[in-house]
Formats: structure tokens, sequence, C-alpha cells
């Protein structure tokens, strides 16, 4: 498979999260989370569905770049790619417990868990291909955002 063919297809997985975390996030962003306490940093609604679709297009890139080395060093691409699956899964998980279940205190467990895998997946992704380690840069960064609004809601709401 090309390198071309492997990033569209990781990013196209990653959109597909992304349309899924949407699913479960849209009843509780009309009902649930206008009746919750948020700080005055709290982005507008309208913010994070462009601001996710371009993480998530650059997760799937770097996971792209990142298989593509496959041949060169199997052992660490595999270790980085079981780190991406694990961390997209977890990106996954905090919307179903924030938004889904309305779970302030363990979305609030369950990102700091997520921001501990993404940053060991950045450390592996780095040590493969620079560039796709780059690509994790604005991720981790929003979600170090992401964590410390979680942890201003929950004691928004305690």
């Amino acid at each position: 498979m090309s390198k071309s063919l492997r990033i569209v297809y990781i990013v196209v997985i990653c959109l597909a999260v992304g349309y899924l975390s949407s699913l479960i996030t849209q009843s509780s962003i009309t009902t649930w989370y206008p009746t919750i306490k948020k700080p005055f940093f709290n982005p507008p609604n309208w913010v994070f569905a462009p601001v996710w679709t371009i993480l998530y297009i650059m997760m799937g890139i770097a996971a792209g770049l990142v298989w593509d080395k496959l041949e060169e060093n199997k052992e660490l691409v595999k270790k980085g790619l079981f780190l991406f699956t694990i961390q997209l899964l977890l990106n996954l998980l905090w919307t179903y417990l924030f938004f889904g279940l309305q779970n302030i205190l363990l979305a609030l467990l369950e990102i700091v868990l997520l921001l501990l895998i993404i940053y060991e997946t950045y450390l592996v992704f780095k040590k493969i291909d620079n560039t796709a380690g780059k690509l994790f840069i604005p991720y981790i960064a929003w979600v170090v955002f992401a964590t410390i609004l979680t942890i201003s809601i929950y004691f928004l709401n305690f």
C-alpha cells in the first residue's frame, strides 16, 4: 500500500471517530451542556467542530507517516500504532463519559489518562518520523486546554 493510501485510510478512521463523537455530543450540547457552569475561557460551541476536524486530519497524517515506516522499524512502528489506537479510543471515550453519561468526574480522570497516552504516542512517533511527531503537537496543546477546561467545569459544578 502506498504512503498516500495509508494516510488517507487513517485520516478517514480518525474522521469517523470524530463523527461518532459528534453524534454522542449532539443531544447534550442543547440540553445538559448549557445548564452547567463553565469558566470564562470556555470557547463558543462552534469552535469545537473545526478544531477537532483539523486535529483528526493531522493525527491521521501522522499515523499514516508512521505506518509507512513499518519496514524500517517494525517493533517501534507497531508500538506507535498501538498507542495511537488506544489514544483514539480514549478520545472517543471522553466524549461518551462527558456528554453521553454527563459524568464530569469520570471524564476528568479519563482525560488525564488520555493526555498521558497522547504524549507517549508523540514520543514514539517522533522517534519514527519527525514530521509525525510535530503533527501531534497541536493535538497535545488542545488536549492540555481541554484538560484544564474539564478540571474547571468539574470544580465549578462540584
